[in-house]
């Protein structure tokens, strides 16, 4: 059944106003492990989620595949029994309907691409494991309420992941890496960058304990950046849990950072979130200065503002709340070469274990992949080894960008060098 005729069916059944959010996806997960072709498959998925309000009270009901509609508008109307009052938070009436792609995907191209990539990292690493993922996956997405929205977009990406395992004795080395684009992902910088920190891993050696300048990698920057995200939230600015929500306007982080959010750029393009408002570009730290935050529609009344176009599900199932779309960090001058140039003594890392740090930026992290730098050159692989600071500290300490940004899932970052932080060996 339509999503026009769920919306009419909710409507009837006493709602004063709905919507309905749909998504199908069509995706075709290649994987390859021990070096060899293991997993081909295609996944297709649908879901329907109705969102209604029934004596100002909200409701919310998901199904997927084929479902009774009637069934699903009872569901949400009964859940709305559960739930407060609440003021009805959806956007007024317009029409954007982008085209929805008719191509098809040949998933030999995949597996061409995944025998290749293992064949490069074998033939200079003959006695390593590897294992590879590979997926292209199209997604459509609409949405329509009873405002009079209609709105709709479809969108192609691939993922690429490759993992190279080494065991010599009790020595266990894990290298991964990988990137998600929009139609066509760097598959060879991929394969260099793990040829490269097998090299530097053929040595391993003790790093000094103490304060250390560090080299975040892209790959491991995001522990800084998933807090800097945190950070400009506008829920956490509302409940004054973020410390800059009275900074506007202020300097916050080093003058080295310039941090936007830019969704047009083709990785995780998205023309409108989950409420049916335009995203937009936005400028959060321009030369360390804060300039704004991010916003649902719950959350941009509730400050009086506008909604800056960022009110996403985290599931089907989910209300909208905010979150980010792009995320991109300016980039600094130099590769990674150059940055290391620099260094008289200090650690790179390049993956770390454990979980993001929460919104009071504090953490203290086990170095998955790490290397010590002495005289501005790579000495070898360290292990054992933890980091700890706070987030915010570090990025007052920045002391380069390099030029090397790479998309860590919708995070265009380059690598980071910052003072301030403990290393214990």
């Amino acid at each position: 059944m339509s999503s026009e005729k769920i919306l009419e069916m909710a409507l009837k059944a006493g709602a004063s106003a709905a919507e309905v959010y749909e998504v199908e996806s069509l995706a075709y997960p290649v994987s390859f492990q021990s070096n060899r072709l293991k997993l081909i498959e295609s996944s297709q998925s649908e879901g329907t989620a109705l969102r209604l309000w029934k004596n100002g009270s909200p409701g919310l009901a998901v199904a997927y595949g084929e479902f009774d509609p009637d069934l699903l508008v009872q569901k949400a109307i009964a859940l709305s029994h559960l739930n407060p009052v609440e003021e009805i938070e959806l956007t007024q009436g317009r029409q954007e309907l982008h085209p929805i792609r008719q191509e098809e995907f040949e998933v030999n191209v995949l597996i061409e691409e995944g025998k290749k990539s293992i064949e490069d990292i074998i033939d200079q690493y003959p006695d390593v494991i590897c294992s590879a993922n590979l997926e292209w996956e199209r997604e459509r997405i609409r949405l329509i309420n009873s405002f009079g929205l209609d709105c709709q977009y479809c969108d192609d990406s691939f993922s690429f992941g490759l993992g190279v395992e080494w065991v010599r004795g009790d020595d266990f080395l894990g290298i991964y890496d990988g990137e998600s684009n929009y139609r066509a992902v760097d598959t060879a910088r991929i394969i260099n960058n793990i040829l490269q920190r097998l090299v530097w891993s053929e040595r391993n050696v003790v790093a000094p304990s103490g304060k250390l300048p560090i080299i975040f990698t892209p790959s491991a920057a995001t522990i800084l950046w998933g807090t800097l995200s945190t950070a400009l939230n506008s829920k956490y600015i509302l409940e004054s849990s973020s410390p800059w929500s009275d900074r506007l306007n202020q300097i916050v982080v080093s003058r080295y950072l310039c941090i936007r959010q830019d969704p047009t750029i083709k990785s995780c393009w998205c023309p409108f979130d989950d409420e049916g408002v335009v995203t937009q570009k936005l400028d959060f730290i321009e030369n360390g200065i804060f300039r704004g935050f991010y916003s649902d529609l719950k959350r941009a009344k509730q400050l009086e503002i506008t909604s800056s176009g960022n009110g996403f599900r985290s599931s089907l199932g989910s209300y909208p709340s905010p979150d980010l779309v792009n995320l991109l960090i300016d980039p600094g001058q130099g590769d990674l070469e150059q940055l290391l140039s620099d260094f008289d003594q200090g650690i790179l890392v390049d993956q770390v274990l454990g979980q993001e740090p929460d919104i009071s930026g504090d953490f203290s992290i086990n170095i998955d992949l790490g290397f010590y730098v002495e005289r501005g050159k790579i000495q070898g692989r360290i292990k054992d080894t933890m980091i700890s600071g706070n987030v915010y500290t570090a990025l007052k300490e920045v002391i380069a960008l390099g030029n090397d940004n790479r998309w860590i899932d919708s995070c265009f970052t380059p690598s980071i060098a910052v003072n301030g932080l403990s290393v214990t060996s």
